[in-house]
């Protein structure tokens, strides 16, 4: 998952940067609000989920959300700010902020509202994944492949979810754990290969081609065939 950081503190922005990777994620990092919006708007620009700090130099926070919701209604924005009046609040979730922060924060907390913006964002948004031959119904839990039925254990469910979502992306064991176990990467448990071994089997069909593939030394990604 890759989060874009839109703060002017570069403390603060350390701080979740290095917090952010230790957990699995990605991250780019706007210092103002016309950085954020031209990250925003970039084609080639693909984030999960935006923190956003409204008192930003130049263009505010605030326009920042208003121009995101005009472009895109669904990517989750956690708003991160020292404004803690009841007034802010309520005018950061009418503008279109999923979730409302004031600083100081722990970063525990943090880290948990962010899963669960992009739960629910995943949730509202299909009910249905499909990648070539392969498709995942949400609410069934079931996976067809060629028309075949696959069913799944719920951990290789959660872990196919998560391919799915990130199609062609390189997936490192720490995200993975972090994503379908949520605890952190210890460098001498094999749970993720076990069960990418698991699911590889029960997509795996004679005559079609295989979808997940090993990146040596950086993880597992699932391709289309």
């Amino acid at each position: 998952m890759r989060i874009l950081i839109v703060e002017d503190d570069d403390g603060i922005t350390s701080f979740l940067v290095k917090g952010l990777k230790s957990e699995g994620y990605a991250t780019a990092c706007a210092p103002d609000g016309e950085q954020a919006i031209r990250y925003l708007g970039a084609t080639d620009e693909n984030f999960d989920l935006v923190l956003l700090d409204l008192g930003l130099p130049g263009t505010s926070g605030e326009e920042v959300l208003r121009v995101l919701r005009r472009r895109d209604a669904s990517l989750p924005v956690i708003v991160l700010t020292s404004r803690a009046e009841i007034v802010d609040k309520v005018r950061g979730l009418e503008l279109g902020a999923n979730d409302y922060v004031t600083k100081p924060f722990s970063f525990a907390e943090l880290l948990a509202r962010i899963r669960a913006a992009v739960r629910s964002s995943a949730q509202s948004a299909s009910t249905e994944l499909v990648v070539g031959d392969l498709r995942l119904d949400l609410l069934t839990k079931i996976a067809w492949r060629a028309g075949r039925r696959i069913d799944l254990a719920p951990r290789e469910w959660a872990l196919l979810e998560l391919f799915m979502r990130h199609p062609t992306h390189v997936l490192s064991r720490a995200r993975i754990l972090n994503e379908v176990w949520e605890y952190g990467f210890d460098p001498g448990n094999n749970v993720v290969d076990v069960y990418v071994s698991y699911l590889r089997k029960k997509l795996n069909i004679i005559g079609l081609d295989p979808l997940i593939q090993t990146v040596r030394g950086a993880g597992y990604r699932l391709m289309a065939p």
